[in-house]
């Protein structure tokens, strides 16, 4: 796979999740939620930029993962054009670059959406707006797709989680996120062919 190849399927990934999040964005108010199927909804939430609304704590915390990810990013973007140069595995090409394009997504978030966007809370955000919520390197990741495929008590018999409350699947991601776990999906499925040994 050529290296021109690896960049229009970034670039795809890279305007595809865009043009969600600004939808979502410009459309909802913070936790409005739309049920597409009782299994499938689109429900916007934001987060610091780590899976699970995971943070860094401190007022340093954000610009740290921010900035390192920017870091991360450059190091991606390396070994993808050095597999591309040595002709490896198409399995492996795709993959990072899918991993290069998710992280690249969320990037453009942390860095930017808190300069041209305003606050989502009791409003439509509007972009390019005068008064935006946050700075550089501050904004907040945009996150939509919710898939509740089931939810209730688990059975009282069970160990340790028995009689709680559940829901299976109740993270909330966006295109960059799919990215990056399909990236990593490949890697692991197809680990001999994205890594094959020679003799």
């Amino acid at each position: 796979m050529s290296l021109r190849k690896a960049y229009f399927l970034i670039f795809l990934v890279l305007i595809v999740d865009q043009l969600s999040k600004i939808y979502v964005k410009t459309n909802f108010v913070l936790g409005e939620e739309v049920v597409i199927f009782d299994w499938f909804r689109i429900h916007f939430i934001e987060n610091e930029g780590m899976a699970w609304g995971t943070k860094i704590p401190g007022e340093y915390g954000k610009l740290i993962l921010t900035v390192f990810r920017i870091f991360a990013v450059f190091g991606i973007g390396w070994w993808l054009a050095d597999v591309v140069k040595k002709r490896q595995s198409t399995y492996l090409i795709v993959a990072i670059a899918l991993i290069f394009a998710g992280a690249a997504g969320n990037i453009i978030d942390s860095v930017f959406y808190g300069i041209i966007f305003d606050d989502s809370t009791h409003n439509l955000a509007t972009i390019f707006s005068p008064v935006p919520y946050g700075t550089w390197f501050h904004g907040l990741v945009v996150d939509m797709f919710y898939f509740p495929i089931w939810e209730g008590n688990l059975p009282t018999w069970l160990p340790i989680f028995g009689g709680k409350h559940f829901a299976f699947f109740n993270a909330i991601f966006n295109v960059a996120d799919m990215a990056i776990s399909t990236g990593v999906g490949i890697l692991l499925v197809f680990n001999k062919k994205a890594f094959p040994k020679h003799a």
